[in-house]
């Protein structure tokens, strides 16, 4: 497909007004997708597990209004007005605008809450992008009652990463990829794809804990790190190495490779930090308690034997991922051992979700 495929259809009405709501989930790469061209296009290829706990609600009021000159909306996060947002929204709304015509003719009341902190590394943008993308075309197809439910996903996903990158991939569950990759089928830099190829049963109920290690605002912004790559000593090699493990990846998900699993997985979460290490200026996103974190992973795991692993985005949190016959083992460690290199103790047990649902009101 083209971004043309993504223009609409001749509208057959406009309501006056109406409501929707969308509850779309964050996602963890487990293939990290770190640089990109313009518009929103990887620099490589990712996959994500989609979560389920961690998710952004986001009802959309919508009423007609008199012209069709500029955009209109008023916007609560957390039931407040929030307006720093509100720039990144009318970026939003001008790069979608042309796949997405009716935006002028509609004032909009955004509501959204997160399950979870915002900006704490728990890819907030990516949530919160998806489902005011969900609600949009909820609208639309409201507009164009003929539209399939293949067309609206990709579309939702399409216009999810014009506004966080990421965000494309927190469309479906539970595994998604995004970015052309020759060896994928279907894949495409325009939007998430659900993944082709066999699953073991074992990651369909993976668990991920998210260790809150720092719950602010993290010291650089995905944006920025991403823009970084441009230039990087080593971007071209991080690159191969991406298209590389994701085809490393598929026999480790066909049959339940946990070893080759957990290896790939922590390799992918250093390797991002170590591009943003070596990056000019070069930032350190992990504190003092991520790495005590993962080294008692690693102890625990050399110990233990049990099959738990770590990963990271681009912050000081950790998220932990493991088989759910482990949990309950897992779980007390974290309590015991764990906890205490948390902010306030707290941290988020999470799994492996199905992908956004529409919440009728």
């Amino acid at each position: 497909m083209t971004e043309n495929d993504f223009l609409p259809n001749v509208y057959q009405e406009f309501p006056l007004s109406g409501k929707v709501t969308w509850r779309a989930p964050s996602n963890i790469a487990l293939v990290k997708y770190w640089g990109k061209k313009p518009v929103q296009i990887p620099a490589n290829p990712s996959i994500s597990f989609t979560l389920d706990t961690c998710a952004t609600t986001t009802s959309v009021t919508f009423t007609k209004k008199e012209g069709n000159a500029d955009f209109s909306f008023d916007l609560l996060f957390e039931g407040k007005p929030k307006e720093e947002f509100k720039p990144k929204i009318l970026t939003f709304f001008e790069r979608i605008v042309s796949y997405l015509p009716f935006l002028k003719a509609y004032h909009f009341d955004i509501d959204t809450s997160n399950s979870f902190p915002h900006s704490s590394g728990i890819a907030s943008s990516a949530s919160g992008m998806a489902a005011l993308s969900l609600c949009l075309m909820d609208i639309e197809k409201q507009l164009d009652p003929t539209m399939d439910r293949t067309t609206f996903n990709r579309k939702a996903s399409y216009l999810a990463r014009l506004g966080s990158g990421s965000a494309c991939r927190s469309i479906h569950g539970s595994l998604v990829e995004w970015g052309i990759h020759e060896n994928i089928p279907q894949s495409s830099d325009l939007y998430g794809t659900e993944y082709p190829f066999a699953i073991d049963s074992v990651f369909k109920t993976y668990q991920d804990t998210i260790l809150l290690v720092h719950k602010g605002e993290k010291q650089v912004s995905s944006t920025v790190g991403h823009q970084l790559m441009k230039g990087h000593p080593y971007a071209e090699n991080r690159f191969q190495q991406a298209v590389q493990n994701l085809d490393s990846l598929k026999p480790i998900l066909a049959s339940g490779d946990l070893e080759g699993f957990i290896q790939l997985v922590e390799s992918e979460a250093l390797t991002l930090h170590a591009m943003m290490m070596t990056s000019m200026p070069y930032f350190i996103l992990m504190k003092p308690d991520t790495l005590e974190i993962i080294n008692k992973i690693w102890k625990y795991r050399q110990e233990s034997k049990v099959p738990v692993c770590f990963t990271l985005d681009a912050g000081a949190n950790v998220h932990m991922l493991y088989p759910e016959n482990v949990k309950e083992n897992v779980q007390r460690f974290i309590d015991d051992e764990l906890a205490m290199h948390c902010e306030n103790g707290q941290y988020i047990h999470d799994r492996v979700g199905k992908g956004a649902v529409k919440i009728n009101d």
